[in-house]
């Protein structure tokens, strides 16, 4: 009891500093636009709370990035234990009609609002869904004004693996450390220095002397370590020894910002320039892109070459949302998880903002069609102690009771997927961005063709295309000949724009700049099946030898084909019969597919770009001729290998990809768009290092070169 009663105090003294530190911040930065902060350790929910409302009822205008870092993966359970417990109080309170105690202090609510204010952001975090993965999740609050990435693991690793931001102004300016687990070493601390601005705070509530000797020379500013009065904090160094320590730790700052940049020099984050940013594209990508931007107030301007979106690979009745697991847990079984997590939270929050996005969050049950697929689910789910909400296995028994049909099969449950409709989907994301900044789309516009004059990307549009129904593209400048060579050539021209960004799905690589991206088309064709007798009762999303989903508006989806390079995107009978076979074979024997009725021949014909390596793409787009006329001069011996670690790889300054998103892109494609959104932007972007290297669309010729390997 000793013991808990002393931690319990541990905690309240923590949560106390950490509401000071936060009133005082808000007392410095009253009308911030942008705020980027950082925290050692992750104590109590109410860190997380208050971080929410200081934003909402203080700092209104103020879009908050807050960056934590903890290595206990337990607090999250911690976390969402708090926040059960705060919702039954809430609701016992409402019942009796007495207001909830929070452990807030008495004067919390003149900065933290309202018990409704601190109930919403309880709903905001449980709809969340924490979840202790490795890696960074993305947590958007506050209709987009509060970001919160939390980043589990060892601290040091997760502090060196994150980049440091393009701009300046994301650079965080202010840390508190609350962690009793995790001292401020010398490398942790030169670690926040490479992510922080030259005059950071930093707050601690638990550092010894020589902590606070070695924060010093990292050049950050101490605050008082309980705020106890209102002045702006005070650096501890004589005015000339602090002067000179900030030059060095300036120094040493660029230094280590530098050496990062050089190690990932073949992997470039750059960002884009001030000006309007033109999106190619009309599907997940690119209206989840054109939300991310919008959040970021951000100019925007879509072409979609069909007469609305979602006419391409995000056009399915239901797209099944689940992550893509490894033996390993490496880089991609990672980013999926993250992904998941991130399209969960993207639907809640559009969900509950109104949108109507058809969805049933029912989770995936993933069982083997063979001795083979058996064994290797058995692999993936015996390795890891994952999270059991994100997979765990099932018996026979469980499974048919998931399922609300006979399965009689054991598997893997994958709890916090389901299914979602991609047009509803990709809709939201779009009117969203539509109400929040200058965001726009013009269909019917098929683009040809993509050029840069002087630094600036036009696109050009074939005149038999229709010219749209958006007002505003972008001005058509540019010399009379120019004009006059577009005319003649039967196009419309389009631009300028500062930033380019391809997400136009199969397409991809059908423009000059991007016509050798390691991407490939495969036709899908999903057949629509009616609802009847015991197929009608599935509740779950089945996965084996191909999907079956839970039905919606009396249909099921099943599927999905898979052809590479498609002659035609018509209606395959053939490959309608082989969906049918496909649960055929994964369930023999069951009475409920004998209710799988295709002979209605309704189904979906889409294609998809896939990379080798499964990872979607995002980043600067490589300059291919640029890179092989190198090769045809550095090649094979040590001398290449070295030319090629010393120099930046090619690319096309202003132009992105964000594509090869494959048969999952509803689970991969909103984060993706929102690490893209954050490179442009200059931020931190809420990805590794190693995560970012995985996707880059330069990665596959990369690989090779840095390790002297023939392309």
């Amino acid at each position: 009891m000793t013991q808990e009663r002393e931690k319990k105090m541990v905690n309240s003294r923590n949560c106390s500093h950490f509401d000071l530190f936060h009133q005082q911040i808000a007392n410095m930065c009253p009308d911030k636009k942008k705020l980027s902060l950082g925290q050692i350790g992750l104590c109590d929910v109410q860190q997380l709370l208050s971080v929410i409302l200081l934003q909402q009822k203080s700092m209104a205008k103020t879009r908050f990035y807050v960056k934590i870092f903890e290595s206990d993966c337990s607090a999250v359970e911690r976390i969402n234990l708090q926040l059960v417990t705060l919702k039954t109080q809430y609701r016992e309170a409402q019942a009796c009609q007495e207001p909830a105690h929070t452990d807030l202090g008495s004067d919390s609510d003149v900065v933290y609002g309202s018990c409704s204010d601190q109930q919403a952001a309880i709903k905001q975090l449980i709809d969340a869904k924490l979840v202790a993965i490795p890696g960074c999740q993305r947590l958007i609050l506050n209709r987009g004004r509060c970001l919160i990435d939390l980043y589990l693991g060892d601290i040091h690793s997760s502090l060196s693996q994150t980049l440091a931001p393009a701009d300046p102004a994301s650079y965080i300016q202010a840390w508190l450390h609350t962690s009793a687990q995790h001292s401020l070493d010398e490398q942790t601390l030169w670690q926040m220095a490479k992510l922080s601005s030259n005059t950071a705070l930093l707050s601690s509530s638990n550092m010894s002397q020589q902590q606070t000797n070695l924060a010093q020379i990292a050049g950050f500013v101490l605050a008082n370590s309980l705020f106890n009065d209102s002045t702006p904090p005070r650096s501890v160094l004589p005015p000339a020894s602090a002067q000179l320590s900030d030059e060095i730790s300036q120094q040493e700052r660029r230094a280590l910002r530098q050496a990062q940049a050089n190690e990932f020099q073949h992997y470039p984050q750059l960002p884009a320039k001030e000006g309007a940013i033109a999106v190619i594209g009309g599907g997940i990508a690119s209206t989840h892109l054109a939300l991310s931007l919008a959040e970021r107030n951000k100019s925007v301007r879509l072409f979609c070459q069909d007469e609305a979106f979602s006419q391409q690979a995000s056009g399915n009745k239901q797209g099944a949302i689940y992550p893509l697991l490894t033996p390993d847990n490496g880089t991609l079984s990672q980013y999926f998880q993250q992904g998941l997590l991130f399209t969960r939270r993207r639907l809640t929050t559009l969900v509950d903002e109104g949108f109507n996005i058809a969805n049933q969050l029912c989770g995936v049950l993933h069982t083997g069609h063979d001795e083979r697929s058996r064994g290797r689910i058995n692999r993936i789910i015996s390795a890891q102690a994952w999270p059991k909400e994100i997979a765990h296995k099932v018996s026979a028994q469980e499974a048919s009771t998931l399922a609300s049909i006979d399965i009689d099969q054991e598997g893997v449950f994958y709890p916090l997927g389901g299914w979602i409709s991609p047009p509803d989907f990709t809709q939201a994301a779009f009117d969203k961005a539509s109400q929040i900044a200058d965001v726009s789309a013009l269909f019917n516009c098929n683009i040809t063709r993509i050029e840069q004059i002087r630094g600036q990307w036009y696109l050009y549009q074939c005149t038999g295309s229709h010219s749209g129904n958006s007002a505003d593209t972008g001005n058509e400048t540019g010399s009379e000949n120019d004009k006059k060579d577009a005319k003649e050539k039967n196009e419309v021209k389009h631009g300028p724009f500062s930033t380019l960004v391809l997400a136009n799905g199969h397409g991809l690589t059908q423009f000059e700049q991007s016509k050798l991206l390691p991407a490939t088309g495969f036709r899908g064709q999903v057949s629509h099946i009616p609802a009847r007798n015991e197929l009608a009762k599935l509740t779950t999303v089945l996965c084996s030898h191909g999907y079956l989903t839970p039905s919606n508006d009396q249909l099921h989806c099943t599927g999905a084909s898979y052809v590479k390079d498609p002659e035609h995107l018509d209606y395959c009978p053939n490959e309608q019969l082989d969906n049918l076979k496909k649960m055929q074979h994964s369930f023999e024997n069951k009475a409920w597919v004998d209710d799988i009725d295709i002979t209605g021949h309704s189904a979906r014909v889409g294609v998809r770009m896939v990379t080798r390596d499964h990872a979607p793409m995002l980043g600067c787009a490589p300059d291919t001729d640029v890179m092989l006329e190198n090769y045809q001069l550095h090649q094979h011996t040590k001398a290449s290998i070295k030319f090629w670690k010393d120099n930046p790889a090619p690319i096309h300054h202003g132009l992105f990809i964000l594509g090869g998103l494959g048969s999952r892109g509803i689970t991969t494609g909103p984060l993706a768009a929102e690490a893209l959104a954050s490179q442009l932007c200059g931020e931190i972007i809420p990805l590794d290092m190693a995560t970012l290297a995985l996707l880059n669309p330069n990665r596959m010729w990369m690989r090779k070169l840095i390790k002297g390997k023939a392309l």
